[in-house]
């Protein structure tokens, strides 16, 4: 009786598992929407594990910031806020990726974050932001082009 009723459980999770098969190949490594999410996800772990060279691997090399700002302020800033900070969190409140309809090496994420420092587990700072970033399809990888928040 155990026997056929493990049988049952197992006949009844292979549908379940084709289609979580299905959903995650939806988000295929072919799919440029899915691929920006991803990278937008790994953007921010890189952030809260204070590896700027991992984020930096994620910047394109023409990278600005706030208009004008260039790859190495960038690393330089982050660098001084890792410093200070030994605890990074950024919480996204809200946001929406998009591609370029007009071109798909073109995307863009548009967010409020909420980022927290701290040397402790207390956050020392809080600070919202609205953010929006323009990403560059670069060898099939997704690389950040332009920064701005507000």
């Amino acid at each position: 009786m155990f026997l056929n009723k493990s049988v049952g459980v197992a006949r009844g999770l292979v549908p379940l598992l084709m289609l979580m098969g299905l959903l995650l190949g939806a988000c295929s490594k072919d799919d440029p929407q899915a691929r920006l999410e991803a990278t937008v996800r790994q953007l921010q772990k890189n952030i809260e594990a204070r590896d700027a060279g991992a984020v930096m691997e994620l910047v394109d090399a023409r990278f600005r910031m706030q208009g004008d700002l260039d790859a190495d302020r960038a690393r330089r800033t982050m660098m001084g806020i890792f410093y200070r900070y030994a605890n990074i969190k950024v919480f996204a409140v809200g946001h929406q990726t998009r591609i370029d309809p007009a071109s798909s090496l073109t995307g863009y994420t548009e967010a409020q974050v909420l980022v927290t420092g701290a040397q402790g587990l207390i956050p020392e700072r809080a600070t919202p932001y609205s953010v929006r970033m323009e990403w560059r399809l670069v060898d099939d990888d997704w690389k950040l082009y332009d920064l701005k928040w507000e």
